[in-house]
């Protein structure tokens, strides 16, 4: 007679592999990565090609001494203009210093034309007149409900920014963004460039499409944080909440076009199937020869 015993796995091993692989998987997934978007349009010199780099949400993240990764990184797309969306600093200064985002907005200011709106962590600080200033020290660019035109490789760009919604309560009581984007944004339909909207939250895309723009680029979604590619685009994200359907990524409406970064903080909470992510688009001229 056989006697076949049951062997169960003892639960502390159970408890350690669990523990390696969130270990492993928070390794992994905390790497920054690049993702590169290609958009064409007419309103571009016949033949030009712009690189865009779209940086946001860095929580004064840290990446290698005196942030070398990011902006090597950064460096390495031969950047024709940086757009910063918002959250690059974060205001707990024990936790996650602000030296390591002004590393890192003072070494991008030197590459190429650098443009900035603010997002909410940059009012929760209650130091948003000075971050400004600083910013301008630096040469960058610092949007708030106005836009610049500029013009690279020959082409003409409208560069637009519009405040976070909590300089209501952090600066200025009596502001209203959709009355800053009626009296800011009117007549831009006039203006003959390709015109780049910076807005920090993602879920006011409806309000946003009712100007002209041809690309709205927004942060503040953080990805969802956990995510399953093909299922799941997000998990949770701020003032979206539970499976926010702007999490992060390229979506299209006509002409118009909204990227939503997946933000480059890799120090708040794990990301899964999330990478941090320094966001690259390549705007070519659409016209055929």
């Amino acid at each position: 007679m056989f006697i076949i015993q049951s062997s169960t796995v003892p639960v502390y091993l159970i408890v350690v592999s669990a523990l390696i692989f969130i270990s492993l998987a928070t390794i992994i997934f905390n790497r920054m990565i690049v993702v590169v978007y290609t958009l064409e349009s007419s309103a571009l010199k016949a033949g030009a090609s712009i690189n865009i780099v779209l940086a946001s949400d860095l929580h004064s993240t840290k990446y290698g001494k005196d942030q070398s990764r990011l902006l090597d990184a950064i460096k390495n797309q031969n950047p024709d203009l940086v757009l910063l969306t918002g959250d690059i600093i974060d205001e707990h200064y024990r936790l996650f210093p602000i030296e390591r985002a002004m590393l890192f907005l003072k070494g991008i200011a030197a590459l190429c034309p650098v443009f900035f709106v603010p997002g909410n962590h940059e009012f929760y600080t209650r130091d948003i007149a000075n971050i400004r200033q600083k910013l301008k020290s630096f040469g960058i660019h610092t949007l708030s409900d106005n836009y610049e035109r500029i013009q690279i490789k020959g082409s003409h760009l409208l560069i637009a920014g519009i405040e976070d919604p909590e300089k209501e309560i952090y600066e200025d009581p009596g502001y209203s963004q959709g009355e800053a984007m009626e009296k800011a944004f009117a007549g831009l339909s006039e203006i003959a460039s390709y015109k780049i909207l910076l807005a920090h939250h993602p879920e006011r895309i409806e309000s946003y499409l009712k100007y002209p723009f041809d690309l709205v680029v927004s942060g503040h979604a953080h990805g969802g944080q956990f995510r399953i590619p093909r299922i799941m685009n997000g998990l949770y994200a701020p003032h979206q909440g539970l499976f926010p359907k702007y999490a992060g990524g390229l979506y299209a409406y006509g002409r118009q076009t909204h990227i939503v970064s997946r933000g480059l903080a890799a120090n708040i909470l794990p990301r899964y199937f999330n990478n941090p992510e320094l966001v690259v688009i390549k705007l070519k001229d659409s016209q055929k020869p």
